[in-house]
């Protein structure tokens, strides 16, 4: 099973994501799969092809900024959660999506999720993977002294701080070869840097949480948490206690998993997450 790698023009940004086809059955709904920080869409790696072999088209996206997608001038973005929404909605009409389910991921992640409350319609059902969605939630320290005057300008700059993030929060080693893909658009320009300063500077997180635990404890479609309970920034007990104050909602735990679960627990992940996107066609 083959990734493919695509770049569209959506409004005025390049968007950059990759893409695992269908094989056999395609009468299932596409799937969007949104990356937190300071990741990218390789983080998907393992779960496209598995999508894609149960009949799913995936779309795994770098956030504009992110990756290899297109880092514009703060002047000429302004790296905001509405900013954000704008722009993936641009990309989602750029791919003629009309219908599909959506699963996200950490910080940024909830971005996604402030997307399908404005945009119920569009949304089949969604899997929440460790992302922000709770007033209680607070952004890490590990995450916040990026954005602080001088020194974050310095620490972004510098690529080594997405091995530390990442092994950080997944808590494993990732693989040379895999930080490499993640350390490259820091290593090809300072505009990754910037890009990433901007957006913890601007990421309004108690707006956004008060949005998304208000608006989720009243989402009709099917959702579902799977956690990584060794998440060291977003505790397993405020999945717990959401839980139960929001309809349709299922929540499957990952002992093994922290932060980032898909970077070291997709096949696990696939057990739940496979049948629950499929869910939105055989109902």
């Amino acid at each position: 099973m083959t990734i493919t790698e695509n770049k569209i023009k959506a409004g005025s940004l390049e968007w950059f994501y990759r893409q695992a086809e269908p094989i056999g059955r395609s009468d299932l709904l596409p799937v969007i799969l949104l990356h937190g920080l300071p990741s990218q869409s390789y983080s998907w790696r393992h779960l496209l092809p598995a999508l894609a072999e149960q009949g799913t088209r995936a779309i795994a996206p770098d956030w504009i900024g992110f990756g290899f997608s297109e880092k514009p001038d703060k002047r000429d973005f302004a790296y905001t959660p509405d900013a954000y929404i704008t722009a993936l909605e641009e990309f989602i009409q750029a791919l003629e999506l009309k219908h599909f389910s959506l699963v996200v991921q950490g910080f940024l992640g909830s971005v996604g999720l402030q997307y399908a409350l404005r945009h119920p319609e569009q949304i089949a059902n969604i899997s929440i993977l460790n992302t922000p969605i709770s007033t209680v939630a607070k952004l890490p320290w590990k995450i916040k002294q990026m954005g602080l005057p001088f020194a974050g300008d310095m620490m972004t700059q510098d690529p080594l701080l997405v091995d530390r993030t990442l092994e950080g929060g997944s808590r494993y080693v990732i693989s040379e070869e895999d930080l490499g893909v993640y350390r490259k658009p820091f290593l090809k320009s300072s505009s990754a840097g910037r890009s990433l300063l901007a957006t913890i500077r601007n990421l309004q997180l108690q707006t956004a949480m008060n949005e998304i635990e208000s608006g989720l404890q009243k989402w009709e479609s099917p959702l579902q948490i799977i956690w990584g309970k060794n998440d060291p920034w977003l505790p397993v007990e405020m999945a717990e206690k959401f839980v139960k104050s929001a309809p349709h909602t299922e929540i499957i735990t990952i002992t093994k998993g922290a932060h980032y679960p898909q970077e070291h627990c997709s096949e696990i992940i696939a057990q739940d997450l496979l049948p629950f996107l499929r869910r939105s066609f055989e109902h």
